[in-house]
C-alpha cells in the first residue's frame, strides 16, 4: 500500500479555498464525548464518537457495525477469492540474482550497469515508494483498528481476520523485492533509506478514519488506485530508461495493487448498496479531510538540517509531481474513478445530509484540477528550488522552476 495523494501544496489550496477550514464530516445531534487515551476508556462498540488525542474516533453507530457483521458471506464470496494461493505468488527471487548460482556476481554486474541509466530524480522516488512500502506493520495496524471488522486474536479465522492477514503478506513482498534491488544497484544510500524506514514504522500514520470501517475501506479504495498509478508509472519509466527488470518488478507490484484494489471497492460496493446515505456521507468525510499520503510522517533524520528546515515528505512529492509517477491530477482521476466505479452521480433516495455529501463529492474533481493547474503554473514560473536528499549520499535533486 503506498501512492501519494493529494500533494501538499494542493491540500493548503484547497484549505484556502474554504476559507481556511478543514472540514470534518457531519454528525448531526451525535455528542462527541472527550476522554483520555487509554485502553481502559475506549467505548464499547457502537456506543458513538469520542474524541482521542484530539481526533474523532469510534464514529461508527451499532446500526452500521450490524451491517458489516451481515456481509460475512459477501465477503468470502466475493473478496476473499481475489488473494492468490501462496504458491502462485512472484516472490522478489524470481526476478533478482540468486546467491547459490554461479552467475551471481555477472548478474549483479549487469544490474548495477542498467541501474546507472536511472536519473537521480526517480531514484528518489523509486526509495520513496520502496520507504512507503516497508512500513507495511503500520498499515495493518491501521486495519485492525477498524470497529467491526478487526482480527481480534491475531489469528482469527473471521472472513476479516483472514483477509487481512493474507493481504499483508501479499504486500510484504513489494518492499522486500524493491529493498534488495536498490540494495544491489549501489545507487542508494542504504543506511538513510533504512533509517527512514524506521522512522515511518515508528511515528505511524493519520489518515483520520475514525475506526470506521465505511471511511476505512474508502481510503483504502483510493489508496491502493494511487499505489497502483505510482507504481506502474514506474514500470513505464523504467522500460524506457532500459531496465527490463526493474520495469517487470514494478509492473508486478502495480497488478497486485490493482487486485488490491478491486477487494476493496467491492467491499463499498455492498455498503453503497446496503447503506447508501452511510456510504455517501463517508465517502465525503474522507473527501474533505482529503487522503493522506501512507508516508506522510516519513524522516530521515537529517532532511531539515541539509535543506533548511524543508520537509522530506513533501519534497518526494514534488519530485514525484514532476517526474510524473504521481500528480494531484492522479489524485482527481481516481476520485472521478471512484464516483463513477460506485455510481455516486445517480444515487437517488439518499437521506437530506447524504444529497448534500453526494453533490459535494461530485463538484471536488474539477476544482482539483483547477487547484493543481494553478499551483503548477506558479511554481513553474518561478526559481528552480532544489533539496538534498540523505537517500542519495546527499545530491541536489530539483524539485520544480525554471528560473
Amino acid at each position: 500500500m503506498h501512492a501519494s495523494s493529494l500533494l501538499p501544496q494542493q491540500c493548503n489550496a484547497l484549505r484556502r479555498a474554504k476559507g481556511g477550514r478543514t472540514v470534518g464530516v457531519r454528525r448531526g445531534p451525535v455528542a462527541v464525548r472527550a476522554i483520555q487515551a487509554a485502553p481502559s476508556t475506549a467505548p464499547a462498540v457502537g456506543e458513538g464518537p469520542i474524541i482521542i488525542d484530539g481526533q474523532v474516533a469510534h464514529s461508527a453507530s451499532k446500526e452500521s457495525l450490524e451491517l458489516l457483521k451481515s456481509m460475512d458471506g459477501y465477503i468470502e464470496e466475493n473478496v476473499v477469492p481475489l488473494l492468490k494461493p501462496v504458491e502462485k505468488c512472484w516472490q522478489a527471487t524470481d526476478l533478482l540474482p540468486l546467491p547459490h548460482e554461479e552467475q551471481f556476481i555477472d548478474e549483479i554486474k549487469e544490474l548495477r550497469e542498467r541501474s546507472e541509466a536511472l536519473p537521480i530524480d526517480y531514484l528518489v522516488v523509486l526509495v520513496g515508494d520502496t520507504i512507503t512500502e516497508e512500513a507495511l506493520p503500520t498499515y495493518m495496524t491501521m486495519l485492525n483498528a477498524l470497529d467491526g471488522v478487526r482480527d481480534e486474536t491475531g489469528a482469527q479465522q473471521s472472513c476479516w481476520g483472514r483477509w487481512t492477514r493474507a493481504w499483508t503478506a501479499e504486500e510484504n513482498r513489494h518492499g522486500d523485492a524493491l529493498n534488495k534491488y536498490l540494495y544491489l544497484s549501489g545507487r542508494v544510500d542504504m543506511r538513510a533509506m533504512e533509517i527512514t524506514i524506521q522512522n515511518l514504522i515508528g511515528s505511524g500514520m493519520d489518515p483520520k478514519t475514525e475506526n470506521n470501517p465505511y471511511m476505512g475501506f474508502i481510503y483504502t479504495s483510493f489508496q491502493e488506485r494511487a499505489t497502483r498509478v505510482s507504481h506502474g508509472n514506474c514500470a513505464n519509466h523504467a522500460k524506457k530508461l532500459g531496465d527490463e527488470t526493474l520495469s517487470k518488478m514494478c509492473g508486478l507490484i502495480a497488478s497486485d495493487e490493482a487486485r488490491h484494489e478491486t477487494a476493496y471497492k467491492k467491499i463499498v460496493d455492498e455498503l453503497f448498496r446496503l447503506d447508501p446515505s452511510g456510504a455517501m456521507c463517508a465517502f465525503e468525510s474522507m473527501m474533505r479531510k482529503q487522503i493522506v499520503m501512507p508516508a506522510h510522517l516519513m524522516n530521515d533524520c537529517a532532511h531539515e538540517d541539509l535543506n533548511g528546515g524543508r520537509n522530506l515528505f513533501a519534497d518526494y512529492s514534488s519530485v514525484a509531481e514532476r517526474v510524473g509517477v504521481y500528480t494531484a491530477n492522479d489524485y482527481a482521476d481516481i476520485m472521478e474513478n471512484l464516483i463513477a466505479r460506485w455510481h455516486v452521480t445517480n444515487l437517488t433516495g439518499l437521506s437530506e445530509e447524504a444529497m448534500a455529501a453526494q453533490e459535494y463529492v461530485c463538484k471536488m474533481p474539477p476544482r482539483i484540477r483547477k487547484l493543481a493547474d494553478r499551483a503548477s503554473s506558479r511554481k513553474n514560473r518561478g526559481k528552480i528550488q532544489e533539496a538534498k536528499f540523505s537517500w542519495l549520499f546527499n545530491e541536489s535533486v530539483k524539485l520544480y522552476g525554471t528560473k
